[in-house]
């Protein structure tokens, strides 16, 4: 179970939540009305967070949600020909390395292909949604040195493409337990947009392997509202139970501190 934080209800109460929830309710805040938002299999956390928007503030958001009921086609193929098509508006992808120019990392560790020191499952059809889709979330449930580095090991999707290379998105934002960064397009790197209490720019620099860009204050993170994490732990919670949506991660997670 990750760390435990807590903000002040109605000045008399403590309501505390978990990393898993402040990340579903960060994610949350990113889905738009009206538009086509997804992620992949193996998603829990994007899973739960699109749930939410559709619950609280987007009421006709289209959602897709890979391997789940959430899933209106019959193959993965149909899935990547709507994004070919710019349908897609939002998708949420995790990376073992992200970089500090938008580049995520899901496929080794270690310079040489040929002898890694891990290698993992890879990112299927990651690489074009990562084109296609018109703003993608790179989100990673740990911020420390070794996952948000200066270069990744392997691209396996480009935060960046030359100009001559067709593209209707990129990266937008990347989301951990501690901060959240923006895409600055026109630099080509992340910049450290918020901080998650209790955290410091200290403790941000410390554990991140790129410079954060920091050219002043840094706000902080809005806390989850107690209406964000009620709806999360009764609405969005039973719908993942009765659905079979990560049904288990959601019965053992949201709602418990």
């Amino acid at each position: 179970m990750s760390a435990v934080r807590s903000i002040d209800k109605q000045m008399t109460e403590t309501l505390q939540y978990n990393d898993d929830e402040l990340l579903a309710v960060l994610m949350a805040r990113e889905v738009r009305d009206d538009e086509v938002s997804a992620c992949g299999a193996l998603s829990h956390l994007p899973a739960a967070g699109l749930l939410l928007a559709k619950a609280l503030h987007a009421p006709n958001a289209e959602l897709i949600i890979l391997n789940t009921v959430f899933r209106p086609f019959r193959t993965s193929r149909q899935f990547h020909f709507l994004a070919q098509r710019g349908e897609l508006g939002l998708f949420f992808v995790s990376g073992v390395q992200i970089d500090r120019h938008g580049n995520y990392n899901l496929h080794q560790l270690g310079p040489d292909p040929d002898h890694p020191k891990l290698r993992f499952p890879g990112g299927y059809g990651g690489g074009m949604i990562y084109y296609a889709a018109r703003r993608s979330i790179v989100f990673r449930t740990e911020h420390v040195r070794r996952s948000l580095v200066e270069r990744v090991d392997f691209v396996s999707a480009a935060g960046s493409s030359p100009d001559n290379v067709v593209r209707l998105g990129g990266p937008s934002k990347v989301i951990t337990p501690k901060a959240s960064f923006r895409f600055d397009k026109a630099a080509g790197c992340l910049r450290l947009d918020s901080i998650h209490p209790p955290y410091t720019l200290d403790e941000i620099r410390d554990n991140t392997g790129f410079d954060l860009g920091v050219a002043g204050p840094v706000p902080a993170t809005p806390a989850p509202s107690a209406q964000e994490l009620t709806v999360l732990r009764q609405v969005v919670r039973r719908k993942m139970i009765d659905t079979g949506t990560y049904a288990a991660w959601a019965e053992r997670t949201l709602g418990v501190v």
